[in-house]
């Protein structure tokens, strides 16, 4: 998040505006302002969202955005009546409450833990293992990476350390044995986003702040269709290799003799499996068996990942400064961003923008099918602009209430959500999981330590054009969820069969007390 010379742009830019505006509005003649400011007061919420995008496709600061848009229109809102000040007085409790979520501490923890096990070295033996064990099938290195890229995504859920360390270890094997490349680059880059969906991804963590439902449900409905993308991931390795063996070929039988198989390998995959094994138990087991919180699992997560890294001989003080540095710059950016959502928001229900947002969604054709369709094509197309703490912390909030009022259960449409913004880590040309594998991809040639032929660079093409298939793929997860809500472990989308109707009433009030008119206190 960029922010010096950013932030004064903005706020001018802001201010300037409105100074603007309102000049114009007196300069003008009475009739021609007075259709104008007709205009305005009709249509404020509209144009306070059509502001708010504007601005963050130009480049703007997002967290600073949020809150100067949900501030300036603050201003115009009380000067045209349309904004209520005493709104103004619950700005200091909401952005305090940001700093209170018991859900939100869960994020530190988890992606502390995630940069630890990055440099201990679990992924190298996982990925050595395991390429080992399905080196001798066609595409074996590729079912290699995805079975790592899960178990590390139920390790970690943070998506740049997957992808950094399949991309460092695997890239250049698979390179080395002739695997097509786009086809190395999308299995690297896919397998790594599983961290959002596998619990306990960050991106679950988010949505259940937002959507106000238990963390816990949202673990537990997501895991199948994890599981269940990671296979489709899977299916597509075996296609290509079926279809076409010169791009996913078996590991060479002169290099699987090297380490030895049968007992020795069996031995192998034990000890390997085994520290994974025990953080995932110590991390997902004590959560979902109710003994610890998400944000106390995620600290047992941490202070296992620090053991595991002490046991092999990683543990050093840069590495524990480099981790608790990245740690709170991703935190930090994910806290600043939600304040500023909170006192836009503010604004925005202040001036009935969640019933215009939720008159639009609950009028479109289709019912909740339709809705569903639209939110999910919205999220996706947002998902090239913005980043995934960007689209929950603007878009998720608005389309709640709508949800709640065509009777769709909203842990079922967070695990929906959670599997549609994968897309965003994917999308060429701004995806965060492609900015990661560049970032340790070879740009120039190298001869190969093993075989001593020259092997050429990773192109930036290369890495995009493989994305492209998994993408689909993560497409057609969402319509599948959509199509047969009982992929999701809820078992159905409405909520009649998840929390009862008056439960989701109750979000709907508990929304409009902490958004909207209804809760605070009519003027005398």
């Amino acid at each position: 998040m960029r922010v010096t010379g950013r932030l004064p742009a903005t706020l001018t830019c802001a201010c300037a505006l409105m100074f603007l505006s309102q000049m114009a509005l007196a300069a003008a003649p009475d009739a021609v302002g007075g259709q104008a400011l007709a205009f305005l007061t009709a249509n404020m919420a509209p144009i306070m969202f059509v502001s708010l995008v504007g601005l963050l496709i130009l480049g703007y600061p997002v967290a600073f955005t949020l809150a100067g848009v949900g501030l300036i229109f603050a201003v115009i809102g009380i000067a045209l009546g349309l904004f209520r000040p005493d709104f103004l007085h619950a700005l200091p409790e909401r952005v305090i409450g940001v700093m209170n979520s018991e859900i939100l501490l869960a994020i530190p923890f988890f992606t502390f833990m995630g940069m630890i096990l990055e440099r201990s070295g679990l992924a190298e033996d996982l990925l050595d293992t395991m390429g080992q064990l399905f080196g001798p099938l066609r595409g074996g290195l590729g079912y290699a990476v995805i079975f790592v890229g899960a178990l590390l995504a139920a390790m970690t859920g943070v998506v740049a350390a997957s992808v950094i360390s399949m991309g460092l270890i695997s890239l250049p094997i698979m390179m080395r044995y002739g695997y097509d490349r786009p086809l190395a680059a999308g299995v690297i880059a896919a397998s790594g986003t599983l961290a959002q969906v596998i619990p306990p991804g960050i991106v679950l963590i988010v949505l259940a702040d937002q959507l106000t439902v238990s963390v816990i449900d949202i673990f537990a409905a997501a895991l199948r269709p994890a599981l269940l993308l990671a296979a489709l991931y899977a299916l597509y390795v075996f296609g290509v290799a079926m279809l076409r063996p010169e791009a996913a070929p078996a590991v060479p039988s002169a290099l699987r003799g090297r380490k030895g198989y049968g007992a020795d390998l069996a031995r192998r995959v034990v000890i390997a499996m085994l520290p994974p094994l025990a953080l995932i138990l110590l991390v997902l087991g004590s959560i979902f068996l109710g003994i610890a919180t998400p944000s106390e699992g995620g600290a047992m997560g941490a202070g296992g990942a620090l053991i595991l890294a002490f046991a092999k001989g990683r543990l050093s003080s840069d590495l524990l400064r480099q981790a608790t540095l990245r740690s709170a710059r991703l935190t930090s950016f994910a806290i600043f961003i939600l304040i500023g959502s909170r006192v836009f928001s503010l604004t925005f229900f202040g001036v009935n923008g969640h019933k215009w947002v939720e008159g639009l969604l609950i009028e479109l054709p289709g019912g909740a099918t339709g809705f569903l369709f639209f939110v999910n094509a919205l999220v996706f197309v947002l998902a090239f602009f913005l980043e995934f703490f960007e689209i929950a912390f603007i878009l998720v909030p608005l389309i709640a209430s709508a949800a709640v009022k065509l009777g769709i259960d909203l842990v079922w449409l967070a695990v929906l959500i959670g599997v549609n913004v994968q897309t965003s880590f994917m999308h060429p040309p701004f995806g965060y999981s492609l900015f990661y594998l560049r970032s340790v991809a070879p740009e120039q040639p190298y001869r190969d330590r093993v075989t001593g032929k020259m092997i050429a660079p990773l192109t930036t093409g290369e890495i995009y054009w493989g994305a492209v298939p998994f993408v689909i793929l993560q497409l057609v997860m969402v319509i599948a969820i959509i199509a047969m809500p009982g992929l999701v472990g809820r078992g159905d989308r409405m909520a009649a069969t998840a929390p009862p109707a008056q439960s989701q009433q109750e979000r709907l009030d508990s929304l409009d007390r902490e958004f909207g008119p209804a809760g605070l206190p009519e003027p005398r």
